[in-house]
């Protein structure tokens, strides 16, 4: 049986659009429409939830007018968002055109493309996405950016044909999964924990679009065969089950394959056994519903006490979606021979082989560099996920500002490795590519967001210590290094506090035990006694949450730590990033300069060595 490919296509490529505006959406409700904790949560849930309730609007109107307008709506969007036009309410505008054209679609694409489209859309903008280092072509100015987007959108409105007659629909279950797939591929994609590693990772970005061209494979070759036996329908259900819960747990670049299992219950759903959709535009628009929900639930955990891990969140997602397939199989069913292809296991071996193969090639890191002499260049930026005051992705920007103070050591803050809900970017690898450092990522909320530490010296001891939650549901964080400078030992405690209050003595002993000589992975555990001589100079930075005269900062001074801002003429007042330093550090210079990269400002400090017991 054949797959009508240009319905097939026209709906992978809505979906593409619209994926490329929801990343731009999501993030603009933080940096544009929040503003960084301004608005209250409970206003800015309003205002996003808006854009999917009013798709529904779309039941008033015949579905060709629906896919017509809101395909037509879609693009002018895409369109408008890479010029750079009111970003937050273009891109609201075109989730709500892009949904309202998926409605559309219930009544436009045959049964046996929904599948293939659908899956074929989410792996395709997820390929594009990790080819393009996460950075969307919204981003990116020049010619070469606005051809691709033109070329897509022409495309996609050349397949943008009404039926002619009715169709055979595809069943209701089918149109209702893809808000569910939407979420659960979104996340498995990016949100995944990144190695220890070069900057220079492309063996994962090779690694990950491979799996994903593994799964539409898979899809389209499901699709046009004979339905399976319900059997492996709950293997398939099992497996996904399992996948997110791995991703939810202990996420590796593999859960990936979490998208091969959802292709295949997708397709299996789309059955020729089942009966035709009676409701399928309803279904979509509430499987839209689910994905904005079960993303606000997942990542409101960052904000407030959810009373339970928000993990549950995508297991209880994919748990849905792996009843409601696996029922529907149990019901109705038809079963045919077993083909290995068809059975949803091809990714298994596939993902091995293109492990193998790309860790074999994987590039070195940068090579560690000896510095000589007693002074060093230190930057600590608070990035806000790379997103500038006017809401666009700036991590390029960031870099080619750090990389123009040479500096030996930047240390950042609000680090973001893969939140969907932030776009999906790798913001410490493209940062760290751009100033060609190693780096040390420090998770502090999740696996993919944190902390960071760059340095290209001799770095000896490298180490994490989880801070008191203190009654605030974001989880902290301080990062301990020993670095050399001029042969002799720098500590570094590099930290985000999220609750000053309790976090300050915290980080206040870490600093004295590193101050006295104990290791990095020692220094959280046991505080310098205070007698005890100073062995290292310490630097104590990033965004402390405290300004100059907070009690919590009075804490930070009574460690013998001082703020060299301060003799400078140049600190704004209202700061809470901060450099401070122990005895044994001079500041040759000290400027807080002022760049619309971030909500926050860099601190960027010239310091001197001086004398300290490097002996004991």
């Amino acid at each position: 049986m054949t797959i009508p490919r240009g319905p097939a296509i026209m709906l992978a490529l809505g979906l593409v659009l619209l994926l490329d505006v929801l990343r731009v959406f999501l993030p603009s409700l933080i940096t544009l429409f929040g503003r960084a904790g301004e608005t209250p949560p409970e206003l800015m849930g309003l205002y996003a939830a808006a854009w999917f309730i009013l798709p529904f609007l779309a039941l008033l109107a015949k579905p060709r007018h629906a896919l017509l307008g809101g395909a037509a709506a879609l693009v002018l969007a895409r369109i408008l968002l890479q010029a750079g036009v009111s970003q937050l309410y273009v891109a609201s505008a075109g989730v709500t055109a892009g949904l309202v054209f998926l409605y559309g679609c219930t009544h436009a694409v045959p049964r046996r493309a929904v599948p293939v489209g659908v899956m074929g859309g989410l792996s395709l903008s997820l390929i594009v996405h990790l080819l393009l280092d996460g950075v969307d072509l919204v981003w990116r100015d020049g010619l070469v950016p606005w051809l691709a987007v033109l070329s897509v959108c022409a495309a996609f409105l050349s397949l943008l044909r009404p039926p002619a007659a009715e169709v055979d629909r595809a069943p209701t279950l089918t149109w209702f999964l893809l808000g569910p797939a939407m979420l659960l591929t979104g996340v498995a994609a990016t949100g995944w924990a990144k190695p220890e590693q070069s900057p220079t990772d492309l063996w994962v970005v090779l690694a990950g679009t491979g799996l994903l061209a593994v799964v539409l494979v898979m899809v389209v070759v499901q699709a046009a065969h004979p339905p399976l036996s319900p059997v492996f329908d709950v293997i398939l259900g099992v497996l996904l089950v399992v996948s997110a819960a791995a991703l939810a747990v202990s996420a590796s670049y593999v859960t990936v394959l979490l998208i091969g299992w959802l292709g295949s219950l997708l397709a299996g759903t789309a059955r020729p056994d089942r009966p035709a959709g009676r409701r399928p535009g309803v279904a979509v628009l509430g499987g839209g519903l689910v994905f904005f929900v079960g993303l606000f639930v997942y990542y409101a955990a960052y904000d407030m006490n959810l009373g339970f891990p928000n993990g549950l969140v995508l297991v209880a997602v994919a748990v849905l979606v792996a009843v409601l397939s696996v029922v529907t199989a149990l019901v109705r069913h038809s079963p045919r021979p077993v083909a290995l292809v068809r059975s949803g296991w091809l990714p298994v071996p596939v993902a091995v082989l293109l492990v193998g193969l790309v860790t074999l090639g994987a590039p070195s890191a940068p090579p560690v560099r000896a510095k000589q002499g007693d002074t060093f260049t230190l930057i600590a930026y608070n990035i806000r996920m790379g997103y500038g005051l006017d809401g666009r992705l700036s991590l390029d920007k960031i870099a080619a500002w750090a990389a123009a103070q040479k500096p030996d050591v930047v240390l950042l803050s609000e680090v973001d490795r893969g939140w969907l809900l932030n776009g999906g970017h790798d913001g410490l690898a493209r940062i760290a590519r751009g100033l060609g450092m190693r780096y040390h990522f420090a998770p502090a909320a999740d696996q993919v967001w944190g902390d960071a530490l760059l340095t290209n010296l001799p770095v000896k001891q490298v180490h994490s210590h989880p801070l008191g939650a203190h009654d605030y549901p974001t989880g902290a964080q301080a990062q301990t290094v020993v670095l050399e400078v001029g042969g002799k030992e720098v500590g570094i405690v590099n930290t985000h506090l999220q609750a000053p209050e309790g976090q300050a003595p915290e980080v206040a002993a870490i600093a004295r035990a590193l101050a006295a000589g104990r290791d990095a992975d020692e220094a959280g555990h046991r505080a310098a006694g205070a007698g005890e001589q100073v062995r290292r100079p310490v630097i104590l930075a990033g965004d402390l949450n405290t300004r100059p005269t907070d009690p919590a900062m009075e804490v930070l001074k009574a460690a013998g730590l001082s703020d060299p801002l301060t003799a400078f003429g140049d600190a704004p007042k209202e700061r809470i990033d901060h450099v401070l330093l122990t005895a044994g550090l001079t500041a040759i210079s000290a400027q807080a300069p002022r760049l619309p990269y971030s909500d926050h400002l860099p601190v960027l400090t010239t310091l001197r060595l001086t004398s300290v017991d490097q002996e004991g």
